[in-house]
């Protein structure tokens, strides 16, 4: 947020309830005349968006495609460009990992090598979580400790997992061994800081030992490494908004992002159903949900655009369940833009409306890109949506005399 001591002192603690709907890289760009979210049958968002004031909204800045963390720790009300949080402690965070202040941590993705050292496919087919596990296991087994700094290899979903070292005096500052497409080989593990030399290096040794274990379990015969970093100091939402916050997410990176600041973790199903009944099960016990669906991504990563579509369209059928919970506020966004076109993510503004009955109600009568464009709210950061929703559930006293 622009300045975190106003919005402290501005905060008040009331009954209201605050719904945020995060459907992950929702934002696309026309394929035929289309984008994934106007290529959808949406007639509960649609009718939503006609009673809301809707805009559209940047991650970082106009043009910078943002990474999930920034992303989202936006929409929470934090600067991502003062808190710069690694992607390997969201994961290491979202499956439970107790973090040490020196530990390094990194996302890790299984993936698929040919014989030239030259990485064909970045997320090795998105092997079964179960082979997953059985691979982690087998890594955790061969390399426990390097140059007596521990090691541990934890799995995540699919293709993910969580790589560790403990060890006093490590540095996480190190770049991405990820060359982020398929054609190219793994990068090397670049310290980025004179202090990072050594972490990096046992960095380096733990991939090719990996190699070495991986090399018959083809198309899951080497391993990527993303976001490693160390755990920040970041203040928690109930200090800065006074709320009482809860995440219902399944993907373990953005429970450790809603961990991180301070929400409370439901556990939930795999399905949007098992999502939005867990909303449900537990919509009075807290102030503030953050409901987040992950496929919408996932499929946009992947370029399918149908499924992509097939994925809003059930987010749409079942959105009646938080209607008939009413909540004071509902805001609908995404973290980021992934259109099917480009496979991944994207500089795009995010299509957003906020309802409350206390804002004013623009001339957007859908929810889809074009039409948020035109909405009352504008182009904004999404660093603001959080004061926004704070003022819409009158959470937010008035400012000076």
């Amino acid at each position: 947020m622009a300045n975190e001591a106003l919005i402290r002192s501005l905060t008040l603690k009331t009954p209201s309830t605050i719904v945020l709907l995060v459907m992950d890289g929702v934002g696309g760009v026309r394929v035929d005349g289309k984008t994934e979210l106007e290529a959808a049958h949406t007639p509960h968002l649609d009718e939503l968006a006609a009673r809301s004031i809707c805009g559209v909204t940047d991650p970082v800045s106009p043009g910078i495609t943002p990474g999930s963390g920034p992303g989202h720790l936006g929409m929470f009300g934090y600067d991502p460009l003062r808190y710069e949080i690694g992607r390997g402690v969201l994961e290491a965070l979202g499956i439970g990992m107790e973090l040490g202040k020196s530990d390094v941590v990194a996302r890790g993705n299984f993936a698929t090598m040919d014989e030239g050292g030259v990485i064909v496919d970045r997320r090795a087919g998105r092997i079964p979580t179960e082979k997953n596990m059985e691979l982690c296991e087998l890594l955790q087994k061969e390399i426990q400790e390097i140059e007596g700094v521990r090691v541990e290899v934890k799995h995540g979903k699919e293709h993910r997992f969580v790589l560790r070292f403990m060890e006093e005096g490590l540095d996480g500052r190190i770049e991405d061994t990820d060359p982020q497409r398929e054609g190219n080989p793994p990068k090397p593990p670049i310290p980025l800081a004179p202090e990072a030399e050594h972490t990096a290096q046992i960095i380096k040794l733990f991939v090719e030992r990996a190699n070495g274990v991986l090399q018959d379990h083809h198309p899951a015969n080497t391993v990527l490494l993303r976001g490693i970093s160390q755990i920040p100091a970041i203040p928690s939402m109930s200090d800065l908004f006074k709320l009482t916050p809860a995440c219902i997410a399944t993907y373990p990176m953005y429970k450790g992002l809603a961990r991180l600041v301070g929400m409370e973790i439901l556990e939930t199903g795999e399905t949007i159903v098992d999502e939005f009944k867990t909303l449900k099960d537990h919509y009075k016990e807290f102030d503030y949900f953050f409901l987040h669906i992950k496929k919408t991504d996932s499929y946009g990563e992947d370029g399918n655009f149908e499924k992509k579509v097939e994925v809003i369209e059930e987010v749409d059928r079942h959105l009646p369940v938080l209607l008939e919970l009413d909540p004071d506020v509902i805001a609908v966004t995404g973290d980021h833009s992934t259109p099917a076109l480009l496979k991944g993510h994207s500089w795009h503004p995010n299509p957003f409306m906020l309802y409350s009955k206390y804002e004013r109600i623009d001339d957007v009568q859908e929810f889809s890109e074009a039409a948020c464009v035109k909405g009352g709210l504008g182009r904004f950061l999404a660093l603001h949506e959080m004061p926004l929703m704070l003022a819409s559930a009158l959470k937010l006293e008035k400012f000076g005399a």
